[in-house]
Parts: C-alpha cells; structure tokens; sequence
C-alpha cells in the first residue's frame, strides 16, 4: 500500500485542481485545496524516492498532475492578470521553448518527457506562489520574475533533451550530463 501513496497523492493533485474551477479564486476553500495541490506536489516525488517506488509511470502521473495545475490555475487567474504585452509575449516564448523540448524528447525517446531538474522544481515553486505574491509585491514584478526562472528552466530543459544520450528525468541540472 506504502509504495502507491505516491501516485495516490499526484492522481489526488489531478481531482483537486479540477475542483478549483468550481470554487471562488482566493476564497477560503480555493486556497486549502491551492495548499494541499502545492503539498501534494512537493510530496509525491519525494515520497517515492525516500521509499524506493520510483517509477516512469509515478513521474509521468507527476507531470500530468503539474499540467493540469499550472493549466487550470492560469485558467483561473487570467480575470485577474493584468499582463503587459511584453510579458505576454514572454510568456509565449516560454511555452515554444517547452513545446520545442517536447517534440526533441518525443523524437529521441518517443515520449513526452518533462525533466525534474532543480530549475524546473524553482520554477514550480514560483509558479504555486505566483497567486499569492502577485497580490502583495504586484503582478508585473512577479511576472517578470516568474519569467525569469521559467526561461531559465525552459532553456536547461530544451538543451538536456539535445544534448542528453540517454533518458534521465531525474537529472538535477544540465551540470549533471
């Protein structure tokens, strides 16, 4: 039972972040089922391999899981993101990187691979306190600094899949080939 608690809590993410679409963004109940979604995340991973149940499946349930998050929550927020053209267009340039990394891992491994690199984990953090720092330090400074990381790991991401000779979705940084 232990080893499927992983993939239980990522499955879990995946039900919960379709709840978010039926709860009113900021309200008391969107930011528990926010907060157990951001646990959820940082634990699954972990969990999996502290106990040895690492698994293609358990990461790419992750994955997914992380997809569906940062798609519904973005979703969510778009009523509330007064976003600048620039970033906007920033914005897009880092989902080309990302769709480019997808075909190059699909091509090499005929899958769709997303890498758990330290950058991306970054990313990932930011982009779960995105909704709530936008609201205290400004939505223009969190996005460009958001942007930042996400180019970042997008960059490491797309050159890993080029460089990589063979599959790692565990791989720390590009540092680490």
């Amino acid at each position: 039972m232990m080893k499927n608690i992983p993939n239980i809590l990522s499955a879990m993410r995946i039900i919960l972040s379709f709840l978010l679409l039926f709860t009113q963004p900021f309200s008391f109940w969107f930011l528990i089922i926010y907060l157990i979604c951001g646990l959820s995340d940082m634990s699954d991973g972990y969990l999996a391999r502290k106990w040895g149940v690492s698994s293609s499946f358990g990461a790419a349930l992750d994955s997914v899981g992380d997809f569906f998050m940062l798609v519904i929550v973005f979703y969510i927020m778009i009523p509330y993101l007064d976003l600048k053209l620039p970033i906007i267009l920033w914005i897009a340039m880092i989902a080309a990187i990302r769709f480019a990394s997808g075909i190059v891992s699909f091509m090499k491994y005929h899958s769709f691979v997303f890498l758990h690199t330290y950058s991306n984990k970054a990313t990932g953090f930011f982009l779960f306190s995105f909704p709530l720092l936008f609201q205290t330090i400004g939505i223009q400074r969190v996005a460009v600094m958001l942007c930042l990381i996400a180019t970042i790991s997008a960059i490491e991401e797309l050159l890993i899949q080029i460089l990589s000779s063979k599959l790692n979705q565990d791989i720390i940084s590009i540092f680490h080939l």
